[in-house]
Formats: structure tokens, C-alpha cells, sequence
């Protein structure tokens, strides 16, 4: 573990310096990535369908972060008598894809081109939204990089195909995913109530290999059903939409829909995945702060990334 952040000389609280994720490096040059981890910002939200406001979520989510950035190395856990995140995980802020905007061709391409850049790296992608379509790209990155299985916690079904001639909004997502040879599957998690897939979007998700369920499905399976209901020994790739919670804890989105998962709901099933799967990449999509006023969707967010990042190098072997 490496020394105490507060032996450099400052004490750097959460409040000063730059809002990098986590406060950690940011590395400009793609070329030069050096991590384990790298956060890329997604601030497109051209695919939303009603309130926009996600193209705020990746800067809204950094500076949340940096409430959980006191200067230690590692964060203790009593419960799980373990040391998450220590100072032996490389990681670094990317920054922003370039956005362009109403090219919605062109901004995918870019936040492309910045996972692809993070996967060159051997560094785990971690890309924050945006609205959902911003896992498209995320997806297409992984094409030459083996087999995954989608794991998506969220209130939609996102499987649309087309409508009115769009196929990369963010109804589109699980659909254009579940549509790649390398994707293996889906295992759609807290799908409820009205959602913006129509009937035929199911029949076509079930028949893609879609495991749809929802968060009443999802609380009698529990965490330990949950996991098992992902394909033994897949490599996982997780999209997190803020939905997923209930807008009692989570308002901050475009699109709230009541009678969503609570935090350990979420934080439970991630940290079993996290222990029995590879995770290979992360997206976390829909949070828009200007409907939050009081911040907290944006620190949940960063919590729950920051939960899941710790889970994950603690499950290969970072003490």
C-alpha cells in the first residue's frame, strides 16, 4: 500500500484543486497511458428523447468524486474487513471525448476512439455519461477483444430497433449490443413499468439471448440468484443507467421512473459480479444534476463507481 496521501505536504481536501475523478492524475496524451483504470468523460446526450441535461453528468460525477478523496490510500471497510481502491491501483482521468455537436456520427466516434485508447492502454475503460447512447460506441470498441456478456442495471429496455429512421438514440443501445457476434449476451436487470421498448422489443430481446428482469424479480432472487443468472466463467461488461435507482434517492435523470432499486440493491449484485466474473469495462449513463439540486444522484454515481472499482481490484488481488 503506498504511504498516506497527507505525508505529500498538503492536505488537499475534497474542495480544492481540480475535480478529476477521484481526484487523480489526468493524462492528456492517450498515447501515453499508464493505469489500471482510466475514466473516460461521454458528454452526449443528442439521443435523449425527452429531458436532456446528461451532457453535464461526466463533470457533475467528477466533482462528486472528490468527496471520497481525502488523501488515503485505500479505503478501509469494516464490514468487509478489507482495503478497497489502495494506492497500488493506477488511476487516471482521461478527460472528455470531443463532442461535436448534433453530430451524433462524429461524437461516437470520438468517445470510440477513447475507450479503444484505454483498452490499448490494458487498462480497465470506465466511461461516464451522457445518455445511454453513449454505450453504442462503448460497445463497438470491444470488437477484436474477445467474447463479453452485457450486464445492464436500469429501469429500459433499450432495445429498440428503429424509429423514425434513429438507431443510435438511447432507446437503441441493448438492441445494437445484443446485434455484435462478439456479444455473447444480455442479463437486463430492474426493467419496469412503462418502458419506451414496445412488446415486440421483448420477444426480439428474448430471442437475441436477453435475460430480462425486474426489480421485484430482482429482490426475490437476491444478489447471490442475480449473479447466477449470468453465464458462468463470462467476461463482463457492466452499463449502469442512473434510472435504475428510485428517484427518491436518484432525481438527477432525464427519464426517473418510480419504484427503482435502492443503493445496496445495486451495490450487492456489483460486488458479486465483481468477485465470480472478469469485469472488462464500465459505463454509468443518465445523470443530469440540474434536476437535482441538492447533488446527490451525482454522489451516488461516483459512489457506486468508485464501490465497483473497488470490488473489482480487490477480486485480483490489490490489498
Amino acid at each position: 500500500m503506498s504511504d498516506h496521501g497527507y505525508e505529500s505536504g498538503r492536505l488537499d481536501l475534497p474542495f480544492v484543486g481540480i475535480s478529476t475523478f477521484g481526484k487523480r492524475p489526468y493524462v492528456a496524451d492517450w498515447s501515453l497511458l499508464e493505469a489500471d483504470v482510466a475514466i473516460l468523460g461521454a458528454p452526449f446526450d443528442f439521443g435523449t428523447q425527452w429531458r436532456s441535461g446528461a451532457r453535464f453528468g461526466p463533470r457533475a460525477v467528477r466533482e462528486a468524486s472528490t468527496l471520497f478523496s481525502f488523501g488515503h490510500a485505500g479505503a478501509y471497510d469494516h464490514e468487509d474487513d478489507a482495503i478497497y481502491l489502495p494506492g497500488s491501483v493506477r488511476m487516471i482521468d482521461m478527460g472528455d471525448a470531443d463532442i461535436v455537436h448534433t453530430d451524433t456520427v462524429k461524437s461516437h466516434a470520438n468517445i470510440e476512439a477513447g475507450v479503444r485508447a484505454a483498452l490499448t492502454a490494458g487498462a480497465l475503460p470506465v466511461t461516464i455519461g451522457g445518455d445511454h447512447s453513449i454505450n453504442i460506441p462503448c460497445v463497438n470498441a470491444f470488437e477484436g477483444q474477445g467474447d463479453v456478456h452485457i450486464l445492464q442495471i436500469d429501469a429500459h429496455l433499450d432495445f429498440v430497433d428503429e424509429r423514425h429512421g434513429v438507431r443510435f438514440g438511447h432507446g437503441n443501445p441493448m438492441r445494437r449490443a445484443a446485434e455484435k457476434s462478439y456479444v455473447t449476451g444480455l442479463t437486463q436487470v430492474g426493467i419496469r413499468n412503462v418502458s419506451s421498448t414496445a412488446k415486440e422489443g421483448y420477444d426480439d430481446a428474448r430471442t437475441m439471448g436477453s435475460d430480462i428482469l425486474s426489480v421485484r424479480q430482482a429482490r426475490a432472487l437476491g444478489p447471490k440468484g442475480l449473479r447466477k443468472r449470468i453465464p458462468k466463467g463470462a467476461r463482463v461488461y457492466i452499463t449502469i443507467d442512473i434510472d435504475a435507482f428510485c428517484p427518491s434517492i436518484a432525481p438527477g435523470t432525464g427519464t426517473p421512473s418510480h419504484g427503482g432499486f435502492l443503493y445496496y440493491d445495486v451495490l450487492e449484485l456489483l460486488q458479486q459480479v465483481a468477485k465470480h466474473h472478469e469485469v472488462v469495462g464500465i459505463d454509468l449513463v443518465e445523470v443530469a444534476p440540474d434536476y437535482d439540486q441538492s447533488g446527490s444522484t451525482a454522489i451516488l454515481a461516483a459512489q457506486v463507481l468508485l464501490n465497483l472499482l473497488g470490488f473489482i481490484f480487490h477480486a485480483r488481488g490489490f490489498r
